[in-house]
């Protein structure tokens, strides 16, 4: 199939379907790559309250130019703010100086304390719930609400226990983890899929593999656009590659078509080479559900 340019979510919104991530972007570098970015095309900036540098993708944003309505803006609920979620929020909401989020994510279904461990007092669903009735309460500032690193049991716990289904559920995708079980379950209940490390995240590992290269050598392109592009080229499925160089976040941009067998012969180096950049266990809650590359 064509690669799509947005992703209709299930509120009605479109949401890009190319998006510039932030993880491990440290602040003074992420201020500029949002800047650049942002007048280079770009319309969709990932962030969360855990990667430390919403205020920093606030000033890029306020230095591109580029009116706050055109631009989709994300940030996540951080583990140890589960408790609270409201003051988490207004906190986002002032760090990116911003009056509203195009979407709210919780960022794990993983309560942590502010120590580091898993905090067994909170359930991730009470926290939803919370999310939930701020949404409703405040569609000002919250235009969507979805759901990050969810596995297909944690996903059917949500669907029998809450009113709002989430726009998006945010997993780690590429071919190593390509993770179709969660998607197939998410597009039958009309939720987008963002793909977070679509090169396989620190390093890029992918980039080497025999199967991309020669994808690469097929279309004649990097092959770091056959990793970003066969997201795009996927129903519902958006896709967050992430840079602080110039070079690199206009080479992110270039988004082809791809035929869908040569897609499905990427999401085969999973059953040889699985890995995961992030893997669940590191909140104390063990795997969440996930049963793929872990």
């Amino acid at each position: 199939m064509p690669a799509s340019k947005s992703v209709k979510l299930n509120t009605g919104a479109e949401m890009p379907t190319l998006g510039l991530g932030t993880w491990r972007s440290k602040p003074g570098a992420v201020e500029h790559a949002v800047e650049y970015a942002l007048k280079n095309g770009y319309r969709n900036i990932d962030t969360a309250t855990a990667y430390g540098n919403e205020a920093e993708v606030g000033q890029g944003i306020k230095k591109s130019g580029v009116p706050r309505e055109e631009i989709f803006l994300t940030t996540k609920l951080n583990n140890p703010d589960m408790g609270h979620p409201k003051e988490a929020l207004d906190y986002s909401l002032k760090q990116l100086n911003t009056p509203y989020l195009d979407l709210w994510l919780m960022h794990w279904p993983a309560p942590m304390t502010r120590e580091g461990g898993a905090d067994k007092t909170i359930d991730w669903l009470d926290t939803w719930h919370e999310m939930e009735r701020l949404y409703k309460a405040h569609p000002d500032k919250i235009k969507a609400i979805g759901v990050s690193n969810f596995s297909v049991e944690y996903l059917k716990r949500l669907f029998a226990n809450s009113e709002v289904v989430p726009a998006t559920n945010q997993i780690e995708l590429h071919p190593s983890c390509p993770q179709q079980e969660v998607i197939d379950l998410c597009v039958s209940k009309g939720i987008a899929v963002t793909g977070y490390s679509p090169l396989g995240s620190e390093g890029a590992p992918l980039l080497k593999d025999p199967t991309v290269v020669k994808m690469a050598e097929k279309y004649s392109v990097h092959p770091g656009t056959i990793l970003i592009s066969m997201q795009a080229n996927k129903p519902s499925v958006n896709v967050l590659p992430k840079s602080v160089t110039n070079e690199r976040i206009l080479a992110n941009a270039k988004i082809i078509d791809m035929e869908p067998a040569d897609v499905l012969e990427l999401n085969q180096i999973a059953k040889s080479k699985p890995f995961r950049a992030c893997h669940p266990s590191w909140a104390g809650w063990g795997n969440l559900g996930f049963t793929e590359s872990v």
